[in-house]
C-alpha cells in the first residue's frame, strides 16, 4: 500500500532519521510515537508529500486515495459547512460546484455546455454512485455533533473546536485508501473521540496517527511506530503492548548487566503494577498472556526519559476542603452553569467531564476567583492552599527572562538548588534551564506550569486540561502524580487514561446547564452511562 526506502531526513547538520525502509500495509493501523522533536509530523509530512526535500523515496500507488487531516482551522471561512466537507472529495466538489454553475448561467442551445454536462455527470457518477454525497455528509456531521440545521452556515461562524470537528468530518468523507491523522483528539469532547476510535477501527485501507492520547491509541492502532534513535522501528500492537516490551527490554538489559536476582523481581513488580493499573484486574490476566506472548529480542529500549512529577502538600488540610453552593453563571443570554452545588471532602479526586462549552473551565475560573459567578458562593476551607494550572499556559509563562528566573520569581527566597531540582524533575537540564522563556514550546510551558506547581505545595491542585502538548511519557508521569498525591485534585482533561489514573468521583458538565456526580472511576462513569444508568 505505501512504501518507504532508504529515507534520510536532515535539518542542517542534524540528521532527523536515517535510512528508514517500511512497508505500510493495507488493513494496518500505524501509531506513530516519539518524544517531543523525534521527527513524527516530519515523518507524516514527508509521507503525505507536504515535504518533499528528502533523500530516499516514498511509493505510494497512483489508484490510491489519500486522505491527510488539515491543521488549518480557518481555510474554509467563506464555505458552508457541507461544502467544507464535501471538499474532502476536490473532484466531487468541483465538478458539483460547475455543474451548478452551468445549470444556472450556462446555454442549453450551446452543444459544448452539454457535452461538459455529461462529462461532469459522469464524474458525479464515478466519485457518488448512489447519489447521496449530501446525506453522506449531513450524517457525518450529526456524528461530530454540528446539528443539522448549522450544515448550510459559513464555517465562520463556528468556534474552533468545531471547525477542527469539520475538518475530521472532512477528511473521512471520501474514505481515502491512506489516511494520514496528527493529532486528531486535540480539543475534542470524549463524545466525539469515542466516535472517532469506532469510525478509524472501521477503517479498511492504511492509516498512520500521531496521538498522545494513550487509550484513543490503545483502541485503534494495530501497530506501532517509534521514532528513537534516529530510527524508525515497526512494533506489532498498539501502544501498551509496545510500552510493555520497552521497558520489559530495559529491565532485562539491566539484568544482563547487574546480574541481580533482585532485579528481576522488579521486573515482574512492574509488570505486575502495569497491569493493573493499565487495564484493570478484569484484563490482568489478558495481559500477562499478552506479555508472555511478546518478542522483545528485536527492541531496544527508548532514548525517551520520563519525567518525575510529585506533588507534596506543604500544609496539612482540615475537614473542610470546598463547597460549592447553588452557583450559575451565564454568558448575556447563555446559561452556562445553573444551581451547581457540590461538597468535596478532604482528599477526593474529581475528574471534571462534559462535552465543549458546558462550562468547565468557567467553573474552574469561579473556584479560583478569576470570574465571579451570576450568583452562588464558592467556600473554600479554612486550611486550604489551591494550586492552578489554567488552560491558557502558554499566554501566562512569558517574558524575556531565563526558565530559573521565571520560576524563582515565584518564591525568591526558595532553595536554588531545589528550584533546579524540580526543573531537572521535568526534563529541564542544567543548559536548558538557561533558556529564554519566550522561545519555549506549548509542551515545555506546561512541564514549567507543573513544576511550578510542584513548588508551591499546595494542599488542592485544579488543574484545567493539562495535559494538552505533553507526550505520552509526561501524561503517565502526571496521572501516577496525581494519583500519590495526598490531597485534593480537580481536573478537566478529556484524555481518559489520564483521568481513570487517578479520579475516584466524575462530575460531567450537560449542555442544558445541569450536572451528574458520579461516586466511582471513570471506567465505572462510562460503563454506567452506556448501559443507561446515568
Amino acid at each position: 500500500m505505501l512504501t518507504v526506502q532508504n529515507l534520510i531526513m536532515r535539518y542542517g547538520n542534524r540528521v532527523l532519521f536515517q535510512d528508514i525502509n517500511l512497508k505500510l500495509d493495507r488493513h494496518k493501523r500505524y501509531g506513530l510515537i516519539g518524544a517531543n522533536g523525534a521527527g513524527k509530523t516530519t515523518f507524516l509530512k514527508i509521507l503525505s508529500g507536504e515535504i518533499t526535500e528528502y533523500e530516499g523515496e516514498v511509493i505510494i500507488p497512483k489508484a490510491n486515495k489519500v486522505g491527510v487531516l488539515g491543521q488549518n482551522q480557518y481555510a474554509f471561512e467563506d464555505f458552508t459547512i457541507s461544502d467544507a466537507v464535501l471538499y474532502g472529495n476536490k473532484r466531487l466538489y468541483d465538478a458539483i460546484k460547475e455543474k451548478e454553475d452551468l445549470y444556472a448561467n450556462g446555454d442549453f442551445e450551446d452543444d459544448a455546455v452539454n457535452n461538459r454536462l455529461a462529462d461532469l455527470e459522469v464524474i458525479c457518477v464515478e466519485e457518488d454512485p448512489t447519489y447521496e454525497y449530501d446525506v453522506n455528509i449531513s450524517k457525518i456531521l450529526a456524528n461530530v455533533g454540528i446539528p443539522v440545521e448549522e450544515h448550510n452556515q459559513l464555517m465562520s461562524t463556528l468556534d474552533s473546536a468545531d471547525k477542527f470537528k469539520v475538518l475530521l468530518a472532512q477528511v473521512l468523507y471520501p474514505k481515502p485508501d491512506i489516511l494520514f491523522l496528527d493529532e486528531p483528539t486535540n480539543n475534542q469532547d470524549i463524545e466525539t473521540i469515542s466516535w472517532l476510535e469506532n469510525e478509524l477501527q472501521r477503517h479498511e485501507g492504511t492509516m498512520v496517527v500521531i496521538s498522545h492520547d494513550r487509550h484513543f491509541l490503545n483502541a485503534v492502532v494495530t501497530n506501532i511506530l517509534d521514532v528513537d534513535y534516529q530510527k524508525i522501528r515497526e512494533f506489532t500492537g498498539n501502544y501498551d503492548d509496545w510500552y510493555i516490551a520497552a521497558n520489559v527490554m530495559a529491565k532485562q538489559m539491566e539484568l544482563d548487566n547487574a546480574k541481580k536476582e533482585k532485579e528481576k523481581e522488579q521486573l515482574e513488580a512492574f509488570v505486575r503494577r502495569f497491569s493493573a493499573n493499565a487495564s484493570k484486574a478484569k484484563q490482568a490476566t489478558s495481559r500477562q498472556r499478552k506479555l508472555d506472548k511478546l518478542e522483545i529480542e528485536d527492541i531496544k529500549p527508548s532514548s525517551r526519559r520520563d519525567p518525575s512529577i510529585v506533588f507534596k502538600a506543604k500544609r496539612t488540610m482540615g475537614d473542610e476542603a470546598l463547597e460549592l453552593n447553588n452557583i450559575s453563571h451565564s454568558y448575556g443570554n447563555n446559561e452556562v452553569l445553573k444551581d451547581i452545588t457540590l461538597k468535596f471532602e478532604p482528599g477526593e479526586k474529581v475528574a471534571l467531564i462534559g462535552g465543549n462549552g458546558v462550562g468547565k473551565t468557567t467553573l474552574l475560573k469561579i473556584l479560583m476567583e478569576e470570574i465571579k459567578p451570576t450568583s452562588g458562593e464558592v467556600k473554600w476551607g479554612a486550611t486550604i492552599e489551591n494550586s492552578y494550572f489554567p488552560q491558557d499556559t502558554a499566554d501566562i509563562i512569558e517574558g524575556d527572562g531565563t526558565l530559573y528566573d521565571w520560576l524563582r520569581a515565584f518564591d525568591p527566597k526558595r532553595d536554588i538548588a531545589e528550584i533546579r531540582n524540580c526543573l531537572g524533575r521535568m526534563l529541564f537540564n542544567g543548559e536548558q534551564q538557561e533558556k529564554s522563556v519566550v522561545s519555549i514550546s506549548g509542551g515545555e510551558k506546561h512541564r514549567m506550569m507543573l513544576s511550578k506547581m510542584m513548588l508551591e505545595g499546595g494542599n488542592f491542585l485544579v488543574l484545567d486540561e493539562p495535559s494538552n502538548h505533553l507526550d505520552l511519557e509526561a501524561i503517565v508521569a502526571l496521572g501516577e502524580g496525581l494519583l500519590e498525591f495526598k490531597g485534593n485534585v480537580i481536573c478537566v482533561s478529556h484524555d481518559r487514561e489520564l483521568l481513570d489514573a487517578f479520579a475516584g468521583r466524575i462530575i460531567e458538565l450537560r449542555e442544558d446547564g445541569t450536572y451528574v456526580d458520579f461516586k466511582g472511576t471513570y471506567e465505572e462513569f462510562a460503563e454506567a452511562k452506556a448501559n443507561g444508568q446515568i
